[in-house]
């Protein structure tokens, strides 16, 4: 008998607790709360769709809130799309319940207008939650649209062709450059989707261009894809001769470029950085640096097999990021031929510099190795220890390993910067 009343006193809380549950408010003071102020997605080209975002809708109060309607002001205007707790808003959705400390969740997507300008153009929308109560809550959405030129299949040269735009040029597929046929770029940014890249089997010159993938979002709020390596394929050159790339950045691609089969190469004050592969690989080739970078890649950032490579001022920099399994910063075999000359090789290893055979020379440069007993080939070089006070990393103005962000560009507190060794630019 004594059980009864404990059984009752159960129901009756559940039957309170429900009942609070079911009650919804209509006081003018009742308001939703949101997990962000204002909803800021990246650049994205024209025409071209974003990822989805989403953000959480709360009710913090003490009663559930109705919610009449969730509306775009500009709807026919600025492209976005909203999906409200599994339902998707056409210009405007109705009728959605929260209970008392409960959520929803919203998704939303950009289907960029096409602007008329070449800069970036700003679209802003807002997305309005009615409440039953009469009180109307704006949350901003706001994107960048870019006009871009889009190339949907792949670009196939046959003859010879010229790209000089101040738009960005947008590459699905990629470039095939035919026997025979030279493609100039000048002065214009490349875009290219994940597997997409360059193969030239004609001629390739390049000058003053930015070659990375076409992402533009981000990975994490405080990464941008561009910021992460294989993005696109990358260069890849086959028995072709007097290529050339002056003034030119290639970044976060799964090769930087690779140069095989007889042909030739010239990099003036180049830049290729976070490759998921090799930075430059030079294979049974000739190719000459002068004043570049070749920095953060998987693979070794400078590779040479059977070649001929003359290196001047430039910048070999192995600090890739994501593993400790990476190449080392130079590498080359018994059957190549190195000229390196006023050049700062280093990295995180204690020895990032690999070589074989005796057909090599450096002179007037910094290299993160151990001293040879044999000093014929060395002149004038310093060889950097973990122990020393400028070293590594701390040859470089930026080095931001939390954000992936760098500027190898030399500090003047490094002895390359006095000695004038390494890539002397200031970027």
């Amino acid at each position: 008998m004594k059980r009864i009343p404990l059984l009752i006193w159960i129901l009756a809380t559940l039957l309170v607790s429900c009942s609070d549950n079911d009650k919804f408010s209509s006081d003018a003071s009742a308001m939703l709360d949101f997990s962000i102020d204002s909803l800021a997605m990246d650049t994205v080209f024209a025409t071209t769709s974003t990822r989805t975002y989403d953000f959480w809708v709360y009710n913090k109060g003490n009663a559930g809130i109705r919610i009449r309607e969730v509306r775009l002001q500009h709807p026919s205007q600025s492209g976005f799309r909203v999906n409200v707790d599994g339902n998707y808003i056409d210009s405007v959705a109705y009728d959605f319940e929260i209970r008392k400390e409960d959520s929803i969740r919203v998704f939303v997507e950009l289907t960029a207008p096409q602007t008329e300008k070449d800069i970036p153009q700003r679209i802003e929308d807002f997305l309005v939650f009615a409440l039953e109560n009469g009180r109307e809550q704006p949350m901003k959405i706001s994107a960048y649209s870019w006009k871009a030129i889009l190339y949907n299949d792949e670009l196939v040269v046959k003859e010879d062709m010229v790209i000089d735009e101040r738009r960005p040029v947008v590459f699905q597929k990629g470039i095939v450059i035919n026997q025979g046929a030279t493609l100039q770029l000048s002065h214009t940014q490349f875009y290219f989707h994940d597997g997409a890249g360059i193969e030239v089997n004609g001629r390739l010159v390049a000058d003053s261009c930015l070659f990375r993938g076409d992402r533009l979002d981000r990975m994490f709020p405080y990464l941008p894809y561009d910021r992460v390596s294989g993005q696109w394929k990358g260069i890849f050159i086959r028995s072709s001769a007097d290529n050339s790339l002056q003034d030119c950045e290639i970044r976060s691609s799964y090769t930087g470029i690779s140069c095989d089969d007889n042909s030739s190469l010239s990099l003036l004050r180049c830049t290729i950085h976070n490759c998921k592969g090799v930075g430059l690989e030079v294979d049974n080739s000739h190719a000459t640096l002068d004043s570049c970078r070749i920095t953060n890649t998987l693979g070794d950032c400078l590779n040479m097999m059977s070649s001929s490579v003359s290196v001047n001022h430039t910048t070999l920099a192995q600090f890739y990021p994501f593993t400790a399994e990476r190449g080392v910063a130079l590498r080359f075999d018994a059957t190549s031929m190195l000229m390196c000359e006023n050049t700062l090789v280093t990295g995180y290893e204690e020895d990032v510099v690999m070589g074989e055979g005796t057909d090599f020379y450096f002179g007037n440069c910094i290299l993160r190795t151990l001293q040879p007993a044999d000093m014929e080939d060395f002149e004038n070089v310093i060889f950097e220890s973990p122990k020393d006070d400028i070293q590594g990393e701390k040859h470089f103005k930026v080095f931001d390993t939390d954000n992936l962000f760098y500027n190898f560009s030399i500090k003047e507190e490094s002895p390359a910067y006095s000695l004038e060794i390494g890539d002397l630019r200031n970027l």
